[in-house]
């Protein structure tokens, strides 16, 4: 089974390079200039010179304070960029998976959120990426919308990576406390959307449209960086003080879900994969990350984190 993956460099089109290896799955990864999202005319040639079975669109603008001042721009690459590859890919009748984000939700619920709750975003970002969805589902019935949230690994740009490298060059950080959701290990987002390319392959058709996957626990961004450096911390790696913050003292342009914990039960039910738990995943990464020597290189500027800027540059990665 060969599948073509948008945003070849990011953290999950690496993480899917990384586990499809062997299991019948040929990956061909695809980015700038042969397919840029910002060009619909370069989907269909890519298409045809690649001929895959299956398209996983994990590619996205993801600067999410950069996106309230180009809207244009985030729904040209979120919304407009997988409607064209959804209709692309019906009319050669293959499926399409589609990687949204938890940003659908206004993070108002008390409870994580299930599929059949109404989204209400709150950003452009949110806006553009539930369009997608919705473009997608409209384009092409053989297709899958996987929202996923809080994706952190070796590769790229990420909170984890981000902490480790402020750490470096700061010993107090400020961490926002109040907002909650599900750290997700990259690797485990790849392993669960294989599942589901495997499904697809044995059944020729997904069991529904839309769900939800992401790790396991629910964690604050300052529960996050706690565990990052407790574990930096226990294998000489960078150290510093984590001292919570609320919403209301760290400005940003995008309003942040105060809640945007997602229940992935339904995957698990349909799919028999669940994420891990996201300590674990946590403190792998960062033991990983220490081992390599790796700290610092593709770190990205964290909106949580009070010894950066707050715009980050936008990059073709999922969520």
């Amino acid at each position: 089974m060969k599948i073509l993956v948008t945003g070849m460099n990011g953290q999950l089109a690496r993480s899917l390079a990384a586990r499809a290896q062997g299991g019948g799955i040929e990956l061909v990864l695809a980015g700038r200039p042969e397919l840029d999202l910002e060009n619909p005319l370069t989907f269909a040639p890519i298409l045809k010179s690649v001929a895959p079975h299956m398209v996983i669109n994990a590619a996205a603008h993801t600067g999410v304070d950069q996106q309230e001042d180009e809207p244009q721009r985030a729904f040209r690459i979120n919304a407009e960029a997988p409607a064209e590859l959804a209709r692309l890919t019906r009319l050669a009748a293959i499926p399409i998976i589609q990687v949204s984000t938890d940003y659908v939700f206004d993070g108002k619920s008390s409870e994580p959120y299930v599929e059949s709750d109404g989204p209400n975003p709150q950003t452009v970002y949110g806006r553009s990426k539930l369009a997608g969805e919705q473009a997608v589902r409209s384009e092409n019935p053989d297709h899958l919308a996987v929202r996923t949230a809080w994706v952190f690994s070796r590769y790229g740009r990420n909170f984890v990576k981000t902490i480790l490298s402020a750490a470096q060059k700061r010993k107090r950080l400020q961490v926002v406390v109040d907002q909650f959701g599900n750290p997700t290990e990259a690797h485990d987002l790849a392993d669960g959307l294989l599942a589901a390319a495997r499904f697809w392959r044995d059944h020729q058709g997904f069991p529904q449209g839309l769900y939800h996957l992401a790790g396991q626990g629910r964690a604050s961004w300052y529960e996050v960086a706690r565990q990052v450096l407790e574990v930096s911390k226990a294998m000489g790696g960078p150290i510093a003080e984590v001292e919570p913050i609320v919403s209301d003292q760290w400005v940003a342009k995008a309003l942040r879900p105060a809640n945007s914990e997602l229940n992935s039960e339904r995957f698990a039910n349909d799919f028999g994969y669940s994420a891990g738990d996201w300590p674990d995943r946590v403190s792998c990464v960062v033991g990983n990350l220490i081992k390599d020597s790796v700290i610092g290189q593709d770190t990205q500027e964290a909106d949580r984190v009070s010894v950066a800027p707050q715009f980050s540059k936008p990059t073709d990665e999922a969520v």
